[in-house]
């Protein structure tokens, strides 16, 4: 549009001032317009990429059925795998984690990474033929915190782990994320690891590390167990209580807990978190080392034997089922379970 009135205007003064006065403030005007509004252009492009999310997600198949699956795209439009392909460190110091949020906090449905499913996408865990929702345990409602995993990493069955004398449970290292703000489902959050808590669950170390998300307003505050205990009292004590209780309504006995429920320090954390991502390098890498019980599709690493193209990706996705049979969500998820401990 510009040049078109340029033009106009040249023809205009010309006729005025001489075709050879005006030429050089008209040529001028043009190639400086044109310069500045490609800065413009190319700042403004930077600020909308700022503000755009490195993941989305993707639905396929009707909730509240065996079909859902909640699927994951990066920014360039790629299908990607929660687990294999969001890196595990969200900054270069490796100070900073990924969290791909399941559970968001005061939900009762048992979402999870599907282990078995190509490319993982989040689903929901399956009991005896039904969908699986967590029960209320009084006085706490659903999860009490955004619930969910690091990707990249896993905790080796194969692997007896020192301090707790268990294996692994064979599963992405789990996250409670403590900040204030209520997820939502699919979320890659950044978080700041704090410490961890060892839950021994039918014979297996399930660390449950906890963190907070970066952005919340204490996480400048709040860099280790003690300062959860400052910041947030009562919260260490309520997850020992929540992750004690929650399947009792289900029929099965108290959880138990490795150093007598008492939570770990940030350092220790982190190391563990080191560990089972090594764990999981070798897991991606090496095909004599995967288990049939996990997928290992992934676009981006590319030394590892599972690597597959982004149109094969697409196509995974496309091919994903949509609908399903919906079942009814009975009123007996909301109930609130009175549970005394011995």
């Amino acid at each position: 549009m510009f040049a078109e009135i340029t033009r106009s205007s040249y023809i205009a003064f010309s006729r005025v001032l001489g075709r050879r006065s005006f030429r050089p403030i008209c040529a001028v005007s043009e190639v400086t317009f044109s310069r500045s509004y490609r800065q413009l252009h190319i700042q403004s492009l930077r600020k909308t990429n700022l503000k755009m999310p490195l993941y989305e997600t993707i639905a396929k198949g009707a909730i509240n059925s065996p079909n859902y699956s909640l699927y994951f795209k990066n920014n360039c439009g790629n299908v990607i795998s929660p687990m294999h392909d969001i890196p595990l460190y969200a900054n270069e110091e490796k100070t900073i984690y990924n969290m791909v949020v399941e559970v968001p906090r005061w939900t009762n449905a048992k979402m999870e990474i599907s282990l078995k499913t190509p490319l993982n996408p989040i689903k929901q865990d399956i009991k005896k033929g039904k969908l699986r929702f967590v029960a209320n345990c009084f006085p706490h409602k659903g999860y009490i915190w955004n619930y969910g995993a690091l990707p990249q990493t896993w905790e080796n069955p194969n692997h007896i782990e020192p301090s707790t004398g268990c294996k692994g449970d064979n599963d992405p290292i789990d996250v409670i994320e403590i900040g204030y703000r209520v997820a939502k489902r699919g979320d890659v959050l950044q978080v700041k690891v704090l410490g961890a808590i060892a839950l021994i669950d039918e014979g297996e170390t399930d660390w449950k590390i906890i963190a907070i998300n970066v952005n919340d307003p204490l996480a400048s505050k709040v860099n280790d167990v003690s300062d959860v205990d400052q910041y947030f009292p009562g919260l260490l004590r309520a997850t020992v209580e929540w992750f004690k209780i929650y399947k009792i309504p289900d029929g099965k006995p108290e959880n138990q807990f490795a150093f007598n429920g008492d939570a770990k320090s940030a350092d220790f954390a982190t190391s563990i978190i080191a560990e089972t991502h090594k764990f999981w390098q070798t897991l991606i890498n090496q095909s004599n080392v995967g288990t049939p019980e996990i997928a290992c599709q992934n676009i981006t690493n590319r030394h590892s034997e599972f690597v597959i193209g982004k149109e094969e990706a697409a196509k995974i996705l496309d091919e994903a089922p949509d609908g399903g049979e919906v079942e009814e969500v009975v009123d007996t998820v909301d109930t609130w379970h009175f549970i005394h401990l011995k």
